[in-house]
């Protein structure tokens, strides 16, 4: 009995000396890619390793003109003194963030959050070396930049861009950023949701939904599948706290793509304009147009002349896709047409009448029709120092409004003017001047040529119509 235990001892410690001398032999064997979903699930080190060089970390710098006191600011000390030695205090302000190279001569794309308003921009590499690196365009709507390093002929790693509308839900994906500047950061998280809409971060909003970590810093950072192809820029978290409560967005590629060859080519974006807005299908609509379940995006206005009009697209049309590509709202057909190159064409499936049809439209640039007539009022009456324009589809372009407005938009408004101390703000849309409508500038000045002792003016603020009496 004995000898039986010691001959199983024996064999035992015999199993465990072989598995300890194999344990160093597993270890030195050379890790490769994964070749399979199933060998990714030992290690994400070799994605990490491989795409983890072309994201970099960007450190900016901006010098803020501030007041050495609100007394200076006063209008009445201004009038009697003027501008007086010390009056302003210049401190420079710095922010962090990071970005991903996408072209071997040094091109980056990150957030334009990231580098607004910088007056110097500096590049990280993961190997410590530091770059200078200007600006070359930069898109707020879609909170997308592109910056370039400064270098002499220099090659840098580049990151492949992926197909993001090829992922799926609960895909593997890695988080590569700079948050809050402690380095470099890697982490790993699911595709938690696509096509996010409500996200109020741009005027382009489909963005992927992740639970991998994202904190302040990994803006402009990595969103890459298992293949180290990048599918998004993280962009923005839902927290309550500023640090990550698993909901992060990441921009995706299908919208880099095209932003950043806009930008490269010609310094700004140009997106297509379709010439046709409408509303999302909610389930009572869904309901009146005999329609199995609320999608789409229902026509309600057709501009004369527009592609839409001219592909013959009506009122009370449902567009449920572009491209093929399913969208549920006006938010998501801006996104899929902002993916589109102006020139080409487009493909919508559209429903009319409960018959499928496709509908095919040639996207064009937005046209400067009318012509702006950019103005800066004067004069005695409310809105004396309001810098005033006609809204016409590039503008409205620019800054995501709706170019079917009627009336006459409020581009800027002179500090201390009549304008400035009546309230009127930037974005408003004057839209009667004593009960009179005005479309057009030329009808603005018109209506303000002759001084009155009492005003009534009738704007738009955020969809809000106010209407204010003034003197007398």
């Amino acid at each position: 009995m004995f000898l039986w235990g010691w001959v199983v001892m024996k064999r035992i410690a015999t199993l465990v000396i072989l598995l300890g001398l194999a344990a160093p032999c597993a270890q030195a064997q050379t890790q490769a890619v994964p070749a399979s979903k199933e060998q990714v699930r030992l290690t994400f080190a070799p994605v990490a390793r491989q795409v983890a060089p072309a994201v970099v970390n960007i450190y900016t710098k901006r010098v803020v003109h501030a007041q050495a006191s609100p007394m200076f600011a006063d209008p009445f000390f201004r009038r009697f003194f003027g501008d007086v030695p010390g009056m302003t205090r210049d401190r420079v302000q710095s922010s962090l963030g990071s970005g991903v190279l996408v072209g071997s001569d040094g091109t980056v794309v990150t957030n334009h959050h990231v580098i607004k308003d910088a007056d110097e921009v500096t590049v990280v590499l993961s190997d410590r070396r530091e770059f200078e690196a200007r600006i070359v365009g930069s898109d707020e709507r879609s909170d997308l930049a592109v910056v370039k390093i400064e270098s002499k002929g220099e090659t840098f790693p580049t990151l492949v861009l992926g197909d993001s509308d090829k992922i799926e839900v609960g895909d593997l994906v890695l988080a590569i950023g700079n948050p809050f500047g402690v380095g470099q950061t890697v982490t790993q998280g699911i595709i938690s949701a696509l096509a996010r809409t409500n996200v109020g971060v741009s005027d382009f909003r489909s963005f992927i939904q992740t639970d991998a970590a994202i904190n302040p810093g990994n803006s402009g950072g990595a969103l890459v599948d298992m293949d180290g192809r990048l599918i998004g820029i993280n962009t923005a978290i839902y927290s309550k706290d500023g640090g990550s409560n698993g909901i992060g967005f990441a921009i995706p590629t299908a919208l880099v793509r095209n932003v950043v060859a806009s930008i490269t080519k010609g310094g700004k974006v140009v997106r297509p304009w379709l010439g046709a807005g409408g509303q999302a299908v909610t389930a009572d609509l869904a309901q009146a147009l005999k329609l199995p379940r609320p999608l789409g995006v229902l026509v309600n206005n057709v501009y004369k002349d527009s592609p839409a009009a001219r592909a013959g697209l009506q009122n009370g049309d449902v567009i449920t896709a572009v491209q093929g590509r399913e969208v549920d709202d006006p938010e998501g057909m801006r996104f899929r047409l902002a993916t589109l190159p102006v020139g080409g064409d487009a493909q919508l499936t559209v429903l009319r009448a409960g018959v499928e049809r496709q509908v095919t439209v040639r996207l064009i640039a937005p046209p400067e029709n009318p012509p702006r007539d950019q103005t800066e009022l004067t004069g005695r009456n409310p809105f004396s120092g309001a810098t005033v324009v006609n809204i016409n589809p590039a503008l409205a372009e620019e800054i995501g409004i709706n170019s079917g407005q009627i009336g006459v938009f409020v581009l800027g408004v002179r500090r201390g003017s009549v304008a400035n101390r009546l309230g009127v703000q930037p974005g408003d849309l004057i839209l009667r001047i004593n009960d009179k409508p005005v479309a057009n500038v030329a009808e603005v000045k018109a209506a303000l040529t002759n001084e009155r002792p009492r005003w009534s003016i009738t704007i738009n603020r955020d969809g809000e119509t106010m209407t204010q009496a003034i003197g007398g």
